[in-house]
């Protein structure tokens, strides 16, 4: 099923539905008087993320942070069954539950089987990660969880009641700290804020493509359907990549792209007159994150890719348009590039940008200042930000401003 057919479907039937449903919801929650309190020695935790490969990697403090303060629960990953070979590396997780959304047919036979799992998992704790997608709201519900953790913004007041527990969208945090923000509602005793690489096996995919460790530049040019936006243009690449040549000749090029990306890297890689190593469609995803380990830089689009970088501590040159640095680009080996004009960021007000495409926020980005910080980069001189990867809220660690009890 396409992003478009996904949205229309998600904005009408699915609202409606948890509208519906938030009625019987709040209802039950008063006959039935079940204790929501934190407080307790709970058994499962469930974490929800369906879109989004970055954003799962960005989850990845949450994770660690509930099996240190409960190492005796259960940890289900609620997801795509496209995610399901990058969530399942990470062995904090005892249980992946996916659903297969790859086409219309797909998703209605599967949804029944998939929603029999949750209810079978005996969830304590649900925490749905998506922020505008009212279909994870509708499964959050159906999953008839004890404690239901969501987001809201100021058009997503109707969720009040189908979620037990919400917290405010702050879109100046990062990413990774508005997950953590969820488990601090608990009486925990510290948290993890550091990204974790994911362990994984791959193929020789460097001899494969007879390039060596910290020997080569990695490029992603991509960005993911759900905000291509987001990338930069094809030409800036071009010219960029022919100054990287020109000034550090021993220096190999290598573009990445997954299997449905592979028309675009290939016209862009025809518009180049050097050699460059092209893998896009060519690796998994257990080969992307070999190439990435292993680059001695990362350029990169805001996209999947670059939270991979992070999780794995590579100097990372990151583009950004649509969305904010501030909350998707905050590490301490990125260096974040971004024109802060009028509109921007628009990605959390708008399901269709205002420009339509026309995205004037990546184009105000020069090849001469990107190519200035690979100078910067291959000559030695950077250094990674000095600033703590966790930021210090007011009062304790647990503390959770705009928290709303039901």
């Amino acid at each position: 099923m396409n992003l478009k057919s996904q949205l229309v479907i998600d904005k009408t039937i699915v609202k409606f539905s948890v509208q519906v449903l938030n009625i019987f919801v709040r209802i039950l929650g008063k006959i039935l008087k079940i204790n929501h309190s934190l407080d307790q020695d709970f058994k499962v935790f469930a974490i929800c993320k369906f879109k989004g490969l970055g954003s799962i990697i960005q989850a990845t403090p949450l994770i660690q942070t509930i099996k240190k303060n409960y190492p005796q629960a259960r940890i289900i990953f609620i997801t795509t069954e496209s995610n399901r070979i990058l969530v399942q590396p990470y062995p904090e997780i005892d249980e992946v539950i996916t659903l297969n959304d790859s086409s219309s047919i797909d998703l209605i036979l599967g949804f029944f089987p998939f929603v029999y799992r949750l209810l079978k998992g005996k969830i304590d704790n649900y925490f749905d990660l998506e922020i505008y997608s009212n279909f994870s709201t509708l499964v959050t519900t159906l999953s008839m969880a004890t404690n239901r953790f969501g987001y809201y913004l100021r058009s997503s007041h109707y969720r009040l009641g189908v979620y037990t527990h919400m917290m405010y969208y702050n879109i100046d945090s990062p990413i990774s700290q508005t997950y953590l923000q969820l488990i601090r509602a608990f009486p925990i005793k510290g948290v993890t804020t550091d990204l974790k690489k994911p362990t994984y096996t791959a193929s020789d995919w460097l001899k494969t493509f007879e390039i060596e460790n910290d020997n080569y530049i990695l490029i992603n040019p991509n960005a993911s359907d759900l905000r291509l936006e987001r990338r930069w243009e094809t030409e800036k690449f071009v010219s960029l990549i022919g100054m990287i040549q020109s000034k550090f000749p021993t220096q190999k090029i290598v573009l990445v792209g997954s299997q449905t990306e592979e028309n675009y890297v290939n016209k862009l890689v025809s518009k180049i007159s050097i050699p460059v190593v092209n893998t896009a469609g060519k690796t998994s995803i257990t080969g992307l994150f070999q190439l990435i380990e292993n680059a001695k830089l990362v350029i990169t689009n805001d996209s999947g890719p670059m939270h991979i970088a992070f999780a794995f501590q590579k100097t990372t040159i990151s583009l950004f348009g649509p969305c904010s640095p501030e909350q998707y680009g905050y590490h301490h080996f990125s260096i974040p590039v971004y024109k802060k004009i009028y509109c921007s960021p628009c990605v959390h007000e708008f399901d269709i940008s205002p420009c339509n495409g026309n995205n004037q926020c990546m184009k105000l980005i020069e090849v001469t200042e990107v190519f200035a910080h690979v100078e910067n980069i291959l000559n030695g001189h950077f250094k990674p930000a000095s600033h703590s990867s966790r930021i210090i809220f007011e009062g304790k660690d647990h503390w959770v401003p705009g928290f709303v009890n039901r």
